[in-house]
């Protein structure tokens, strides 16, 4: 039962802030606000901490509410191994290198610039979910929305500017936003591999991305002691942005989607993707000072409209009505 119908009218009457709360719109909004200020919280994290250890600590505090709610609702962690394995896998594309790819981005690009460039992720969806799954084939819309939203990765990146343009800080922008295409192609990867594989468990979300992040953690929690030294001149303000990064931005985050498209559809649910960039730009430039050059707000635009086409939010093909009877 979702959260919404949960509540009875007698203790949550229309138009109540409980009910507004219960509302999937809420939720909505919440979803795209955590999301969109994730990218200000990386930034702020990678000026201490390493890429990997910025991702364990994600993770870490990521997997804590999520098992909180598990053990509270009286569920269990799966047991098979095969899924176990499938998990993993899942785990390493969707989490433990694209979040360890943005902690490299963020010690190269404004936190801004690093929403932009993620906002490409549902373009990379639809490219593999097309070579992997045998029921995704190709449209007009998703061919042309491809081609769109590839336009604006591209006019974000600048690519009409001659080598003679380019600075040293330029060069390190492009190796930034790399890393971000990486992550979204990991994040392109996965989301199928997820369906193929463990769509079909009898397994509830919650129990699946619970698993997803202690899998995940398990790599960074081996290569974080061998390979980083402990950091120094950790604030507060360092290990608030982790916490938040991992408790709200990856744990809540989660259950948020999970409601939205319970209650909503997935499709609605998908749309966070479209809001979160615009969030990710106004908490960059207010809150950091950051500055953007004129293509990169352009470019997500474009962006945008791409993986709306390539979604199915917006359609090209229209339905031509019958002629009238005479």
């Amino acid at each position: 039962m979702s959260a919404a119908s949960a509540v009875s009218p007698v203790s949550a009457p229309p138009g109540s802030p409980r009910r507004a709360l219960s509302d999937w719109r809420a939720k909505f909004v919440l979803l795209s606000l955590i999301w969109g200020m994730s990218f200000l919280f990386i930034k702020i994290g990678a000026e201490v901490l390493s890429p990997v250890q910025l991702s364990l600590g994600r993770m870490a505090t990521g997997a804590l509410p999520l098992l909180a709610v598990l053990l509270l609702r009286g569920g269990r962690l799966p047991r098979s191994p095969r899924l176990w394995g499938h998990m993993f896998v899942a785990a390493l594309l969707l989490n433990t290198v694209p979040f360890t790819l943005f902690g490299y981005a963020a010690q190269l690009i404004p936190s801004a610039l690093m929403g932009i460039v993620n906002a490409s992720t549902p373009l990379f969806g639809v490219v593999f979910s097309m070579l992997l799954l045998s029921d995704e084939r190709p449209d007009r819309d998703r061919v042309l929305g491809l081609g769109i939203g590839f336009l604006g990765v591209l006019t974000v990146f600048g690519v009409w500017r001659s080598l003679d343009e380019v600075t040293v800080s330029d060069g390190d922008a492009v190796l930034g936003m790399l890393f971000v295409v990486g992550a979204t192609v990991c994040y392109g990867i996965g989301t199928p591999y997820l369906r193929r594989f463990v769509a079909g468990s009898s397994h509830g979300a919650l129990e699946l991305s619970t698993l997803q992040l202690l899998l995940g953690s398990v790599p960074l929690v081996v290569l974080v002691p061998l390979f980083t030294e402990m950091p120094t001149g950790v604030t507060w303000q360092v290990v608030a942005a982790v916490s938040t990064l991992g408790v709200f931005g990856t744990g809540v985050a989660y259950i948020l989607q999970y409601a939205v498209v319970r209650e909503a559809g997935a499709t609605v649910a998908t749309t966070v993707t479209y809001v979160a960039p615009v969030v990710a730009i106004a908490a960059g430039v207010v809150l950091l000072d950051e500055t953007l050059s004129w293509n990169q707000p352009l470019g997500a635009v474009v962006i945008i409209l791409g993986a709306a086409l390539c979604q199915g939010v917006i359609r090209t093909r229209y339905v031509v009505p019958s002629a009238r009877r005479r």
